[in-house]
């Protein structure tokens, strides 16, 4: 729930920043490596910020995903340690 509610903020966030840009009409030249194009300011913005947060969320959500298996196998290993420890525990029991 907690990631729910930041992305609606990030997304409000961005819906803010393109009206506070929409009124700035600006043409800027983009030079790419064997291109160049003229876009909107707002629009260059725009793209650029929904691109970095693309991909900061693919990376977070990579790590997440990494940190949970490593959760899951560890918590599958302590649950393995805990049945040994009751089955020999009952075997000295049931031997005595």
């Amino acid at each position: 729930m907690k990631s729910f509610i930041i992305t609606v903020l990030v997304a409000l966030f961005f819906f803010l920043a393109l009206i506070f840009g929409a009124r700035n009409e600006q043409i800027v030249t983009i030079s790419y490596f064997v291109a160049q194009g003229e876009f909107r300011l707002p629009i260059v913005l725009a793209v650029v910020f929904l691109a970095g947060f693309l991909i900061s969320w693919i990376f977070a959500m990579y790590h997440i995903a990494k940190l949970k298996l490593a959760l899951r196998t560890a918590n599958k290993k302590n649950l393995n340690l805990e049945n040994k420890i009751t089955d020999s525990t009952l075997v000295q029991e049931v031997d005595a």
